[in-house]
């Protein structure tokens, strides 16, 4: 398959980002000679992706630690809840990941083998406005969770909380309190880590907002504080925003690094890599550094972790050939029972017409049974072929890209009046404010004969003419011929989450459903 991001230059070198790709919220441990990530998942399922690598710049991705979030209502796609800001840590022999959900609380999985089945979750700590959770087990026995707080739920901002834990992670023992303001000098602190080193607890977490803001680090001899204060890495006079929440990891032989992301707007927040010295008992993350402070480095010289890698790439193209799902999809929401089949039509991935919105004439954005995967560069074009035979009437199948607004290509069924004879034809459909149920435009492309066994549907994000900004073109193909779609949309992110490509095949009814849309293939490639 093709590498559409090379972060590694192969010269000893690399460039960020190092994953051109939408992982919230980073957080990595080491663990022997390997490295491990984590990262957000929001509504997407499944959620919590593991990632590996043996460099810290080739990634692979090679688990989830969460198959389902398993509250009321998360079968419907709930944009901005779920699964916020993990914390991955290893402790006496297992892995554990620490995360909130806003709107419930502070959760727990584990496992001995990260890339086997993760352990159900575990309530921590239950609470609106608990979120960016971060766990660390002292020597001297006592365990804790050092958080946030979303002042969307509980009101304020701008705090960290601590509370105490059981030492095997599993429940809170205390009350949670505030640990540390930063109204007056680290407006919208949030995201902390937490690491002890010489005798000091340090946090570091990011303030001033997502994108103008920078890297702050605590110290204390004790964890409850007081704790000083340092702007340890900030925007300057790099052309990398933010930069933001990340986690800090070492090298075996000593070295650091901090991995963190960047908000790209329509690409999501894509992860950087950046070395870290100590000055004067505190870390210096980044390049050209002043006063203690550094900024964002564009290439590098790669870590010196004792393992050469060979350059590995996410992946983006399928051939649904295999007996399950590839590891870059995620569905919208919770799946459900019989959102696909790799069996039923072998060589072809089959998404059944349904509606789990329940609603007439639904919008793609209230449905769970799409299943989508992140962008992985800046520039690409990607093209599915859709087999219609099983389309049933009033249905539609075909391929979106998904965000806060959104636009799709697709063969819609319905039966003509009169008649009942089934009319295929193709549409475009486009919403600008999915988030708030807005019904979709819909434009009639064709009608297809009955004939007609396939169509190929082509997304591309090309650049534009005389400059670096992404265009989004649309286009299709059933007779050999490649014919645009005129259209003025451009992807969007939303609630914290970068656009996506996605395929889906829908009921338009409340009723009963059937018939389903068979995929052959889908090709990315880089432009």
């Amino acid at each position: 398959m093709e590498r559409l991001w090379r972060s590694d230059q192969g010269d000893g070198s690399f460039v960020n980002p190092v994953l051109f790709a939408d992982y919230s919220d980073p957080d990595v441990i080491r663990v022997g000679d390997t490295y491990y990530m984590t990262a957000s998942s929001f509504n997407y399922i499944p959620g919590l992706p593991i990632l590996t690598s043996k460099d810290l710049v080739n990634w692979k991705l090679v688990n989830y630690a969460l198959e389902r979030i398993d509250y009321d209502g998360y079968d419907i796609p709930q944009h901005a809840k779920g699964v916020w800001a993990p914390a991955i840590r290893w402790h006496e022999g297992y892995f554990y990941i620490y995360y909130g959900m806003p709107d419930e609380g502070f959760f727990m999985v584990r496992a001995k083998d990260p890339l086997g089945k993760w352990e159900k979750p575990v309530l921590v700590l239950e609470g609106k406005g608990l979120i960016d959770s971060c766990p660390f087990w002292d020597e001297d026995g006592k365990a804790y969770v050092v958080h946030g707080y979303a002042k969307s739920r509980i009101g304020f901002k701008s705090h960290l909380g601590i509370f105490p834990m059981s030492w095997d992670g599993m429940h809170a023992i205390g009350e949670d309190h505030i640990l540390y303001s930063g109204l007056e000098t680290q407006p919208t602190i949030e995201g902390p880590k937490v690491y002890k080193r010489d005798g000091y607890y340090y946090i570091l977490a990011p303030a001033g907002g997502v994108k103008p803001g920078w890297q702050t680090a605590l110290r204390a001899k004790n964890i409850y504080g007081p704790y000083e204060e340092k702007i340890v890495m900030h925007q300057g006079e790099s052309v990398i925003n933010g930069p933001h929440q990340g986690g800090l990891v070492d090298t075996v032989n000593g070295d650091e690094w901090f991995l963190h992301f960047q908000d790209r707007g329509l690409y999501g927040r894509v992860v950087h890599l950046n070395p870290v010295v100590w000055e004067d008992g505190w870390p210096v993350i980044g390049e050209h550094a002043k006063d203690g402070c550094g900024e964002p480095c564009v290439t590098c010289q790669k870590p010196d972790t004792g393992v050469s890698e060979e350059p590995c790439y996410l992946e983006a193209s399928d051939d649904f050939s295999g007996g399950r799902l590839n590891l870059m999809w995620q569905w919208l929401g919770n799946e459900g029972r019989h959102f696909y089949s790799l069996t039923e039509r072998p060589g072809f991935l089959r998404l059944y017409c349904e509606n789990p919105s329940g609603r007439e004439n639904p919008v793609l954005w209230e449905n769970a049974n799409v299943l989508t995967q992140k962008l992985v560069c800046p520039y690409f074009e990607a093209e599915t072929e859709l087999h219609v035979a099983a389309l049933g009437g009033q249905t539609q199948s075909g391929m979106v890209m998904m965000g806060g607004h959104y636009a799709y290509l697709a063969v819609r069924t319905e039966r003509a009046e009169g008649t009942g004879r089934l009319k295929r034809q193709l549409v475009s459909g486009v919403s600008f404010d999915g988030a708030r149920g807005r019904e979709e435009e819909i434009v009639p492309l064709a009608e297809l004969s009955e004939r007609q066994e396939s169509v190929q549907l082509i997304f591309a994000l090309e650049r534009a003419e005389g400059s670096d900004a992404p265009v989004f073109r649309m286009y299709y193909r059933t007779d050999g011929e490649r014919i645009p779609v005129e259209t003025d949309f451009m992807p969007s992110d939303h609630t914290w989450v970068g656009a996506k490509i996605g395929l889906f095949a829908e009921s338009l009814t409340a009723g009963p459903q059937s018939g389903s849309g068979d995929f052959a293939y889908i090709r990315v490639r880089a432009l």
